[in-house]
């Protein structure tokens, strides 16, 4: 009887050794990985604020040897720079509004039981997630549209998503349907139940979805780049990538930018990270506001009772 308790006590104490071993092995682990994730993100801000001949030296880790705001100041006297942040924001706003708009009524319609033709409409709904027209189709189409070159461009292609109405139908398919038949003996039809009863109690999974969109098409530069081909419309994100690829217009930006600090203080290397992380951080501070019901509205679905 002893032997056999001395055995149980020595099995948990090496268990608990494992795991303990284990413990500290994943934590480290997870810490390489935060670091090898935000350190480029920090040396990008660490460059921004460091004087621009200085960084061409290299050597800058993680704080910067000759702080310096001449590179943001360039970036606020760049007027291209505002207008496609303006431009962006009014796309991440129409966007959002409307897929919103149409992604909830397309979901409700496919949450309905008795909806004619509803494995039909789901199958080729679904075959688009999968197969798509290419790059060529898709631009003669936009074309046909007389889309080329408008602020339409930037987010009518987008606005349907499959996947976002996948999690629309499914959280609208968990609400009672007792309050949709209470609604209809009150005269309701269906634009009132989706607008004044549904979507009401879908704050958590809209506030999802629409951070979803509006990061894509706030980070989306690749398809501003192949339907503009003028300034007029150009997205944030696309003006950053012409200026990340083409020294010469960032050496030209610091030249005429006027700045009082002297020459060498800011080069296009300095610039090209200035504007990015400006062009990052309105997005990124949208995060905490919503990042409670993201949470939400990412779990909806995922357990069920």
């Amino acid at each position: 009887m002893k032997e056999r308790q001395l055995m149980q006590v020595n099995s948990s104490i090496h268990s608990s050794i494992e795991d303990r071993i284990m413990s500290v092995v994943i934590y480290i682990l997870l810490t390489l990985l935060m670091f090898a994730t935000f350190y480029p993100f920090w040396n990008t801000v660490v460059i921004s604020f460091n004087n621009g001949l200085d960084s061409s030296r290299g050597g800058l880790t993680f704080w910067p040897r000759q702080f310096t705001l001449d590179n943001y100041e360039v970036v606020i006297h760049n007027h291209q720079f505002f207008k496609s942040l303006l431009t962006t924001v009014g796309r991440v706003v129409a966007g959002v509004c409307s897929s919103m708009f149409l992604t909830a009524m397309f979901a409700y319609a496919m949450s309905k039981r008795d909806l004619v033709g509803k494995k039909i409409y789901m199958t080729m709904t679904v075959v688009t997630m999968y197969f798509g027209g290419g790059l060529i189709p898709t631009y003669l189409v936009i074309k046909e549209l007389h889309l080329v070159n408008t602020f339409f461009v930037l987010f009518v292609p987008f606005t349907i998503s499959v996947f976002n109405m996948i999690v629309f139908r499914s959280f609208f398919k968990e609400l009672p349907i007792a309050l949709e038949e209470s609604a209809k003996l009150d005269g309701a039809n269906h634009f009132g139940i989706l607008f004044k009863i549904y979507a009401p109690l879908s704050g958590p999974v809209l506030a999802a979805i629409s951070l979803f969109h509006a990061v894509f098409l706030w980070n989306d530069w690749f398809n501003a780049g192949i339907y503009l081909t003028t300034e007029k419309w150009i997205p944030i994100q696309t003006y950053v990538m012409n200026l990340v690829n083409s020294n010469a217009a960032t050496a030209q930006m610091a030249a005429l930018s006027g700045v009082s600090s002297g020459v060498g203080s800011v080069t296009s290397r300095s610039l090209q990270m200035a504007t990015l992380i400006a062009a990052t951080l309105p997005i990124i501070l949208v995060y905490p506001f919503l990042q409670k019901f993201f949470v939400k509205g990412v779990l909806i679905g995922s357990v069920k009772e």
